[in-house]
């Protein structure tokens, strides 16, 4: 069982670097996510609301910026496969997904100005830092939504071990990124764009 759990998990880690992690720049920006996201979670011991705010303005921003603007969508000749395939293959959040999930991030800061308490959850805000703990506490909310409702789904669509696994791989990957792509700045600052040994790892 463990043997399975663990095989799964090196699976989708390695499906997830060779198919969407090209890029020496996006590369470079998940090592700068991961250490921001280990920052995070610090500080979801001692201050969850700076926790959110990092997760998701710096940690996901440059995380997902590496994945929108700078990760090549054509034709994956190292892996034989078309972006459209990865696409529909993908375990977790594909960039459509992705969309959908930044989305409700972006916007869900309007929710208290069409109602300040929320339905009664908060108090209404007295100045801008109140504002700024409110949304934060929601975007942490929206997280923890986000990674329980695709591993739930990922029970329905696969099987339980196959959301467990994404799950875990979802919340181990800073540390695993840190290790991963820790080289890559300074191979992107040697003018290198592309990672030219994804068809020779295993990570």
């Amino acid at each position: 069982m463990i043997k399975s759990f663990l095989e799964a998990l090196q699976t989708q880690r390695w499906d997830d670097h060779r198919f969407y992690h090209h890029s020496r720049i996006n590369q470079t920006l998940h090592f700068i996510s991961a250490s921001s996201f280990l920052c995070a979670y610090v500080m979801l011991f001692f201050y969850p609301v700076a926790a959110a705010l990092i997760g998701w303005l710096v940690a996901m921003t440059t995380r997902q910026t590496g994945h929108f603007f700078f990760e090549p969508k054509g034709y994956d000749h190292v892996n034989g496969v078309t972006h459209e395939y990865k696409e529909e293959i993908k375990v977790g959040y594909n960039l459509q997904r992705k969309i959908v999930l930044i989305a409700i991030w972006a916007l869900s800061p309007l929710l208290l100005f069409a109602d300040p308490t929320l339905l009664g959850v908060f108090k209404p805000a007295a100045g801008v830092a109140d504002i700024v703990h409110q949304v934060a506490k929601m975007w942490l909310v929206l997280g923890a939504s986000g990674l329980l409702f695709r591993t739930v789904q990922l029970f329905f669509i696969k099987d339980v071990q196959t959301g467990l696994v994404w799950m875990t791989k979802i919340l181990t990957d800073p540390f695993h990124d840190l290790k991963l792509y820790h080289k890559a700045p300074f191979a992107l600052m040697r003018g290198e764009l592309i990672d030219p040994g994804l068809h020779t790892q295993r990570s």
